[in-house]
């Protein structure tokens, strides 16, 4: 047993749905949560920049005792997932390679797509990776920018997110995707919209629930899971605890036990 904590950042709010899902999966394990909060967001930076911040916050958590790292933000784990797994000494897991795992377990025909913020989507990271496992894989990819802030002004339902969904799924619609990839944390808290435009017979993977499932596979295996019951929540932001406590009922449902502000530089 190792009831060492998990460590998860991510550059905003949007990673704590993964911070949920992993909750909901290993409830013994406690979770410190960094949201880099003062730089957000990652998607309009250098490659150089976004591996400079993720070092600087795997660090952080390392002094913390983290016995693994989940890299929540999608930007991070396209462009800086190698690079800390090549200077740091610990399992380091994204979200891009769990969800799409998973949507290659789902689909029926080979047909997969994929919503993200501009700079998921413009690095083609899933689609990428999507065809490195499997060449008959066709991949359908649609950016959806006005999700993010949909989802951090709480309007998740109702009139208004249905018809800019509706304007986005489009592309997906005439496609013959069997499965939809949620490339984005924010995404999740748009589930219920998102299936009611795309229909029933579409799978919808969560990257999140996906990384979970990971990280306690890794976790049995290397026989380092948590008997501390239950597992507690700690946040830490680079900007303003306040505002980010204002946001967080609509990303989590699970206790947070603390927020506090670090100064990650």
């Amino acid at each position: 047993m190792d009831n060492r904590p998990i460590g998860v950042f991510d550059s905003g709010i949007g990673g704590l749905t993964v911070v949920e899902a992993l909750a909901n999966e290993l409830p013994d394990e406690s979770i410190l949560y960094v949201g880099d909060t003062a730089r957000v967001p990652y998607g309009n930076k250098s490659k150089d920049r976004i591996q400079e911040f993720s070092k600087q916050i795997t660090k952080w958590l390392i002094s913390r005792d983290c016995k693994v790292i989940v890299v929540a933000c999608n930007t991070a784990s396209s462009l800086a997932l190698d690079f800390l797994r090549l200077n740091f000494n610990l399992p380091i897991i994204g979200v891009i390679i769990p969800g799409i795992q998973s949507a290659i377990e789902t689909t029926r025909n080979k047909h997969i797509g994929v919503l993200g913020t501009v700079a998921t989507i413009k690095s083609d990271a899933y689609g990428q990776s999507l065809k490195k496992i499997s060449a008959a894989i066709t991949v359908v990819s649609q950016s959806c920018p006005l999700f993010v802030p949909l989802v951090e002004e709480g309007l998740v339902l109702g009139h208004v997110p249905k018809s800019i969904a509706k304007n986005y799924l489009m592309t997906i619609l005439n496609s013959k995707s069997d499965t939809v990839i949620l490339g984005c944390t924010h995404y999740p808290l748009l589930k219920p919209v998102i299936s009611s435009i795309l229909g029933s017979d579409v799978n919808l993977v969560d990257s999140g629930e996906a990384t979970s499932a990971m990280v306690k596979s890794l976790l049995k295996k290397n026989q380092s899971l948590a008997d501390k019951n239950p597992g507690e929540i700690h946040c830490f932001v680079t900007d303003s605890p306040e505002t980010f406590k204002a946001l967080t009922g609509r990303f989590i449902k699970t206790e947070i036990y603390s927020i506090q502000h670090i100064d990650i530089t």
